[in-house]
């Protein structure tokens, strides 16, 4: 079996997803989104996409670019390119998607999807959520989960910088 080649058709553009997303609900699946950077993979990121696809029957995580985490989190972001970020995430046996986005937010994707689950972690609240008010009106659910608690990317770049 390649491998690879399984890798990469789990990393799919936002025109490929939206086949994929009809393909998935038109088999009845229960499609979840949620995003992220996730610059750092660590225990707390696997944790959270794991009680996330534990929701549905797909899950769909949207990437943020390069350029959208540098925006976010500060020009030393991201530690990781994109490339390396999807195909990390790629390999989780239980995501199913990921997609990239170049965008602020992932309403776009979140509008091309109409997921039945949108999934945050952290202190969002469903009224802060990007994509929660068309989850809902769509008839979706949105869920905010909790985070393993003494982990963070940000956390992670502080000790190996004091440390050094």
């Amino acid at each position: 079996m390649n491998h690879q080649h399984t890798l990469n058709q789990k990393i799919v553009s936002p025109s490929q997803l939206k086949d994929l997303a009809a393909s998935w609900k038109a088999e009845g699946k229960r499609i979840v989104f949620t995003n992220g950077c996730f610059d750092l993979l660590h225990a707390g990121h696997v944790a959270y996409l794991s009680e996330a696809a534990g929701l549905g029957d797909k899950l769909i995580v949207g990437l943020n670019s390069d350029q959208s985490v540098s925006c976010i989190k500060g020009p030393k972001r991201p530690v990781n390119n994109e490339t390396t970020r999807a195909t990390l995430l790629a390999s989780m046996f239980f995501i199913d998607a990921v997609v990239l986005f170049g965008d602020d937010t992932p309403l776009e994707l979140i509008k091309t999807v109409l997921p039945d689950v949108l999934v945050k972690g952290g202190d969002y609240t469903v009224d802060t959520i990007v994509g929660a008010q068309e989850t809902i009106a769509n008839g979706g659910s949105v869920e905010v989960l909790s985070f393993l608690p003494g982990y963070s990317s940000t956390s992670i770049i502080e000790k190996i910088r004091s440390s050094s």
